[in-house]
């Protein structure tokens, strides 16, 4: 399943946040992350933010399509992040 996610946490925990949903994702932008996961990747995910987030103030969007051609999507601007892997 490929899937875009989004974050808005308080400063304090920017950088955990940042940190974990690199490994799992790729960078694309500030607090953007996207990538191909499985349906127990998604949910160690989401596990792996519930211990991180503040409930009370911070927010996570999780969208997802079964695959990435069935997004579209246009960068305007400075690309951010890479997200083809090169050897």
């Amino acid at each position: 399943m490929y899937v875009l996610l989004v974050y808005d946490v308080e400063v304090k925990r920017v950088t955990k946040v940042h940190k974990f949903l690199k490994r799992h994702l790729h960078w694309v932008q500030n607090s953007v992350f996207e990538g191909e996961l499985t349906e127990a990747q998604i949910e160690t995910v989401k596990a792996g933010l519930h211990r991180l987030l503040n409930d009370e103030t911070d927010s996570v969007l999780i969208y997802s399509a079964r695959e990435q051609r069935w997004l579209t999507r246009e960068t305007l601007g400075r690309e951010r992040g890479e997200t083809s892997n090169l050897l």
